[in-house]
């Protein structure tokens, strides 16, 4: 924290060039300009395979569809009674930063998960942060729909998007993961920016039983442990053959992996636990409440709807949690760290306001008066109290 403090710090008094000195320090380029231009927007079309495009085009549409629905939800509305009018009016945020990390690997789809949401929600102008970034992202970018992108990262781009400088401009609200820096500069600029959540090391758990595919459990486990060396993975079962399956697979697979070498460090991060019955495993995910919990169960339907806390839940064998990384529509940007008791993945609902309002005519003032009178009273509020007053006395009414 002392680090990024000091890098916020230098990036509200020396703006561009304190964003330019610590992409120097910190991933060893010399920028010239930080924006991506049209021109080498067009040259990332045509470094990337139509193949690729035609992938990302196929996951926008799929988180738009599931966008459009979750934004059914949220709706204009008033409620009249007694000369009393109260209504709620759904406002989308008017700018928003969207970082996307670039460092074990490019992350085209976290580009898609926030930027097509918020464009879904309504949000006027949208911006994009990403350190050494890839012509697949660049691409990600602009399908999805920012306006601006910026081939800036770490701690400066979130200080840089919450205070504004001379290239990048002040958001109301920063989404997307990062690393620990990342994650500790939104949490130091929040109060003066807007942030999603602080987004931990990601992690999995999956319930099993004896009727799961061991080599389906095994890769599912591996699959999260390669995103990262402080990855968790928890596999709950009341199957001792499945574990020793899983554990056999676990070594067999490993060794054809390209990511081995961060597997073999995160792998100590893997835990395994043999329990006496399913039900106790929904104990345990309710209490742990993980990021991606998949149960691969024979009748994984029957417990649905005892598992409360999940960043995002994945029901049978074939709803592996690469379909959500991806592809199926859901966000993948999600709670981590227990933080899934009380939030939810990124949604349309991060990108808009729930803002209220009301009309009273002097039937309705009539009939909250005594009331608020009361209360102000009690509350030893004496301009409250004379402001209820006032308007209830016939000749200043008249």
């Amino acid at each position: 924290m002392r680090l990024v403090e000091k890098i916020i710090e230098d990036v509200k008094k020396k703006q561009d060039a304190a964003v330019r000195f610590y992409t120097k320090k910190f991933d060893k380029i010399n920028l010239d300009g930080f924006s991506v231009t049209k021109k080498e927007i067009k040259r990332a079309y045509d470094l990337v395979d139509e193949e690729t495009i035609k992938a990302l085009r196929f996951v926008k549409r799929n988180i738009e569809l599931f966008a459009k629905r979750q934004m059914q939800q949220f709706k204009d509305f008033e409620v009249k009674k007694d000369g009393i009018v109260l209504g709620q009016k759904v406002i989308p945020i008017e700018r928003i930063g969207v970082y996307i990390p670039g460092g074990n690997y490019p992350l085209p789809s976290t580009a898609l998960m926030c930027i097509v949401t918020a464009r879904i929600s309504g949000v006027k102008e949208i911006i994009a942060c990403s350190p050494k970034i890839k012509p697949e992202t660049i691409v990600a970018a602009d399908i999805a729909g920012a306006d601006k992108i910026f081939r800036v990262g770490g701690a400066q781009a979130i200080a840089a998007m919450a205070y504004g400088t001379e290239t990048i401009p002040k958001v109301d609200k920063i989404v997307g993961p990062g690393n620990i820096y990342v994650t500790a500069a939104k949490k130091a600029v929040y109060g003066d920016c807007g942030i999603d959540f602080l987004a931990g090391p990601s992690e999995i758990m999956i319930i099993a039983d004896e009727s799961a595919d061991y080599r389906l459990v095994a890769i599912d486990l591996l699959a999260q442990l390669e995103h990262d060396v402080n990855s968790k993975a928890f596999l709950l079962t009341n199957s001792k053959k499945l574990i020793k399956k899983v554990k056999n697979e676990i070594d067999k697979q490993l060794k054809g992996l390209s990511t081995n070498l961060i597997i073999k460090k995160s792998i100590k991060n893997l835990v395994i636990t043999l329990v006496k019955n399913i039900e106790d495993s929904i104990d345990i995910a309710n209490k742990k409440s993980p990021e991606h919990l998949e149960l691969q169960l024979r009748d994984p339907e029957k417990y649905t709807d005892k598992l409360k806390n999940y960043g995002s839940l994945f029901i049978g064998k074939f709803s592996a949690v690469v379909f959500g990384d991806y592809c199926s529509g859901t966000n993948h940007v999600l709670p981590t760290g227990g933080s899934a008791k009380y939030a939810g993945g990124l949604s349309v609902k991060d990108f808009v306001k729930l803002q209220t309002y009301q009309k009273i005519n002097l039937k309705g003032a009539k009939k909250l008066g005594p009331t608020a009178s009361k209360l102000s009273r009690i509350e030893g509020l004496s301009a409250h109290n004379k402001s209820v007053e006032m308007r209830l006395i016939n000749n200043y009414i008249n």
